[in-house]
């Protein structure tokens, strides 16, 4: 059992998922300002095809590419919670295993009370993914707890809860991975959406000022770069804010399932040992 822990940990700390973050997010940035450059600012969507003058009237693609210099950055954030998003539901979709937590739980208490650890441990083989892990973890402590006759049952007991809380340790890191970039944007997506918008509205201001007549090309285009900045930050933030909470909670659902099935075990335990 100990020596299957470290090999464990480094699968889950290395490999591709270990150096995902570090790809993804240069890679999204630079896919941000492609599609800024030569999907929203395509000579096509602006008066006699020059992305210099405004764009045409409905052409939204072209008003998002006047919203200035920030409209990538944002752009970037978002490709970012995207792909967050999808890589978060795949992993813990693979961490949940093949069938239900609910009922793999429910049948590993059915195990435990026939007394078929070998059953259970079949079970977890077939479920795969964390809870799956922590349990076989506990029921392997379990049945080697069984055969060690030169301890008192607390010790036990004790024994299969720590193997349970280790097993656990080694698990939540894999499932809370990346949350953090979720969160990060959650908060510096509205910030940034906020400094397009003060740029925006700096430059209408400026374009008020003028003497005479207010200069009504400059005025649209801050008045663009406020709104759509305003508009790509806020809606960044909202996702991410979203997908952040619904991830949160499936995590404690598995990690009260974790919990749940770590306390039949020791309690079975104490039962049948009494």
């Amino acid at each position: 059992m100990t020596a299957a822990k470290p090999t464990q940990a480094k699968q889950q700390g290395g490999g591709i998922s270990a150096i995902f973050p570090y790809i993804a997010l240069p890679l999204c940035f630079v896919a941000s300002t492609l599609v800024y450059l030569y999907v929203f600012g395509a000579s096509h969507h602006f008066v006699d095809n020059d992305p210099t003058k405004d764009p045409l009237p409905g052409d939204y693609f072209g008003t998002i590419y006047k919203g200035g210099f920030v409209v990538p950055i944002l752009l970037g954030m978002f490709f970012i919670v995207v792909v967050f998003i999808f890589e978060r539901f795949i992993t813990l979709r693979s961490a949940g295993g093949s069938g239900s937590s609910d009922a793999f739980v429910r049948n590993i208490k059915g195990f435990l009370d026939r007394g078929d650890i070998s059953g259970g441990i079949a079970a977890c083989d077939k479920q795969k993914g964390s809870i799956a892990n922590v349990v076989r973890a506990g029921l392997n402590k379990y049945s080697e707890m069984e055969k060690t006759p030169n301890l008192e049952k607390d010790q036990k007991i004790l024994a299969i809860q720590k193997e349970v809380e280790e097993a656990t340790t080694l698990e939540l890191p894999m499932l809370e991975k990346n949350l953090n970039i979720l969160a990060t944007l959650a908060s510096v997506a509205t910030l940034v959406g906020l400094f397009g918008t003060v740029l925006g509205m700096i430059r209408a201001f400026a374009a008020l000022a003028n003497a005479g007549a207010p200069d009504s090309s400059a005025l649209a285009v801050g008045i663009s770069e406020a709104l759509i900045n305003t508009a790509l930050g806020i809606g960044t933030s909202a996702l991410a804010i979203i997908f952040y909470n619904y991830f949160t909670s499936r995590i404690d659902g598995m990690t009260y399932s974790i919990d749940e099935a770590g306390f039949s075990l020791s309690q079975t335990f104490a039962a049948k040992n009494h």
